[in-house]
């Protein structure tokens, strides 16, 4: 499959984009057969003039008001390559949209008009092109023929609106005079400004370096769900998504973050095609692994010896702000990145640029609709993503005030959080481990069961140990390969060197957890007991292991902890909660066939 190329076309309202991209279309013959004719026969039908803009505003709302107010998505081709063009909104109540539309463009195209000259939107769009990474980005200086093609018209715009480009570190590819009502510099050069002798917009376009998120990149696709159908017998579980950059074949090891869950591609699933054996950036794609893991929505697909990705609950961004209130300092948002949704909130503004003028204040407790601010996010929880200076899709990101997009975003360096160190050391425990020849499918049809960590905490005295043990019982009973592990065992073994210093909490919770994931990766079903764990600790442990594995059982009354326990038992009344520790394994399909 051939990789598409995305553009987006900013400018001020009426300066004319949506009139050069139907241009660029018409001439260069890329338009489905009849179309030109039927727009004329619209525009001849409501007694208006013809413009090529109507090629591309398709919503009759558009079409009335005359002007762009959503992204219009159009697939383009020249003689090099394939293009998606996102003709994004000029009027500032639709600069939403516009986020949406910047926030996967590899280049881009920036519109202004040669008579009316640049406006507060010309410089918010390419302040919000910088903000969003994008560094191919063509100045068109269109609607010369109003100014009668004028030499000089058009070098005073570049010199007045490069001073403004330079303090955002923007050096455009080229400056081209057109005039998209006539097609002068749009496909082919134009004898009326025979003074200016660089690319046509087309001819831009074609020059445009291929972006290293396309085929060359690394591996990148977030995982839009999910899908297992079982109509005739189809055991297949199809993990669907789009590929944003590299290539996914058939037996390529992966990983994925930021539940650093490992498996390998075991098919490629595409419809129509039948029998295919890789997948390349731009296409949607479904695949199947060799080893089912179990994956939720916005997890991120790269190569199993990537160290370029990052993953973190807190980094240094970059923002837009578009809110109709302010973006405010420890308020939740919801943040977006992919098809990763997660709660957000922003914990220190380090500095606001105006937008506009690009003039800067320092700390400030709030961010006005239409600036641009330096910020430090904290999400709820860990997210994968890559840093700015990437080039790839998943360093940009939206916020969600109240259902509605309020601003938008990129990534610009990430920073440690509580778990940073842990997630280190998996990252190489991961990259040395020595898988069994037997997989942990095959081991959970053996043994009629899947490997678990149950945890079971409460108060000091609560009566946690008679509860583990009892569950131990009934479990091996009922037939299961089960382990109770005592404190002690671990204190006075593994943790010998370290026992009884109390700063020595997390590499005691560390060490019992790597303890927890061996046994799980023998198949073992594995109860441990413990003091109050808190749901900072339990975070530490599922950093280390399977949190789809793992059964918190809370023993007692309720403590003043943070923790939400996936059980509640009552040890006075070890049966009873036996039984429902044993129905909740039951329900997480953990242990089958129960007797």
């Amino acid at each position: 499959m051939e990789e598409v190329f995305k553009l987006v076309v900013v400018g001020h309202v009426d300066h004319g984009k949506s009139t050069i991209m139907g241009r660029l279309l018409a001439d260069s013959n890329s338009l489905p057969e009849g179309k030109l004719e039927q727009v004329r026969q619209f525009c001849k039908k409501n007694s208006r003039p013809f413009e090529y803009a109507f090629l591309l505003d398709a919503l009759k709302d558009e079409q009335s008001q005359g002007i762009t107010i959503d992204s219009a998505r159009i697939f383009f081709k020249s003689k090099k390559r394939n293009y998606l063009i996102l003709d994004a909104p000029g009027h500032i109540e639709f600069l939403r949209n516009m986020v949406t539309g910047a926030a996967n463009a590899y280049g881009a195209l920036l519109v202004i008009d040669a008579e009316e000259g640049i406006q507060e939107n010309s410089k918010r769009h390419a302040t919000m092109l910088s903000m969003l990474g994008v560094r191919q980005i063509g100045i068109l200086v269109n609607k010369m023929d109003l100014v009668g093609f004028a030499q000089k018209r058009f070098e005073d715009l570049i010199e007045e609106f490069k001073k403004f480009l330079e303090k955002l570190k923007i050096e455009p590819t080229a400056w081209i005079p057109v005039s998209g009502r006539d097609g002068d510099h749009v496909v082919e050069s134009s004898k009326k400004m025979s003074w200016y002798s660089g690319p046509s917009v087309l001819e831009l376009l074609d020059q445009f370096p291929r972006p290293l998120s396309g085929e060359r990149g690394p591996l990148r696709l977030f995982v839009q769900d999910v899908y297992k159908f079982t109509n005739f017998g189809d055991q297949r579980r199809i993990i669907a998504g789009t590929l944003d950059s590299g290539t996914l074949k058939r037996g390529d090891p992966i990983l994925f973050y930021p539940s650093m869950k490992r498996s390998k591609v075991l098919s490629i699933e595409q419809f129509p095609a039948s029998k295919v054996s890789q997948a390349a950036s731009g296409s949607a794609v479904g695949f199947t692994l060799d080893e089912q893991v179990y994956l939720t929505r916005g997890e991120l697909v790269c190569s199993d010896n990537d160290q370029q990705i990052c993953i973190s609950s807190r980094f240094r961004t970059s923002i837009f702000w578009l809110g109709k209130s302010p973006l405010e300092l420890h308020k939740d948002y919801g943040l977006r990145l992919g098809t990763r949704s997660v709660s957000a909130r922003i914990m220190q503004i380090e500095e606001v640029v105006d937008a506009s003028t690009l003039d800067s204040g320092k700390q400030a407790s709030e961010i006005q609709r239409n600036e641009v601010a330096k910020c430090v996010i904290r999400t709820k929880s860990p997210i994968a993503f890559d840093v700015s200076e990437s080039g790839l899709d998943s360093s940009r990101f939206v916020l969600v005030d109240q259902y509605d997009i309020a601003g938008g975003g990129i990534i610009t360096q990430e920073l440690e959080d509580d778990q940073s160190w842990v997630r280190d050391e998996v990252k190489l425990r991961n990259s040395k481990w020595e898988s069994s020849l037997i997989s942990p499918s095959k081991r959970a049809e053996q043994y009629n069961q899947k490997s678990a960590l149950i945890l079971v905490t409460g108060p000091k005295d609560a009566g946690k140990k008679p509860v583990a043990r009892a569950l131990e019982m009934e479990l091996f009973e009922s037939g299961k390969i089960v382990y109770f592990l005592g404190i002690g065992n671990i204190l006075y073994g593994v943790d010998a060197d370290i026992k009884g210093r109390e700063t020595n909490t997390t590499e005691h919770l560390r060490r019992m957890a790597e303890i927890s994931h061996l046994m799980l990766d023998a198949g073992i079903i594995l109860i441990l007991t413990a003091v109050d764990l808190t749901t900072r600790d339990l975070g530490l442990i599922s950093t280390l292991v399977d949190p789809d594995r793992i059964v918190t059982v809370w023993v007692g009354d309720r403590a003043p902890t943070s923790l939400h326990a996936d059980v509640n038992v009552d040890s006075s009344k070890p049966e009873n909660a036996v039984q429902s520790m044993k129905a909740h394994l039951q329900g997480r399909n953990l242990i089958f066939n129960p007797e």
